[in-house]
């Protein structure tokens, strides 16, 4: 692991930055390959943080401490009315 990465919270706001810079573009190409692997680093550092946290899940669910939330939840809050169709907007 490597030691620069405090904790996934972190990783994720480092990696975002990043993304960001490397989308402006406006680096040397030393520079974005640099941020690049830094970025490869951070994210296979959360992938192993959100794998262990998913095998602590599981081992929970087994021992029958956790239970997984019920299918409807969330599926019964009241949606919001379709939006207007194109032909709608057009009038």
């Amino acid at each position: 692991m490597d030691p620069t990465i405090k904790d996934f919270e972190s990783a994720i706001a480092e990696l975002e930055s990043i993304v960001k810079t490397l989308e402006e573009g406006d680096l040397a190409l030393e520079k974005s390959l640099a941020l690049f692997e830094r970025g490869v680093q951070l994210s296979r550092f959360c992938h192993s943080k959100l794998e262990e946290a998913e095998r602590r899940v599981e081992i929970l669910n087994e021992r029958g401490e956790v239970k997984p939330a019920p299918a409807s939840v969330g599926g019964d809050a009241p949606q919001a009315p379709p939006s207007p169709s194109n032909e709608a907007r057009r009038r």
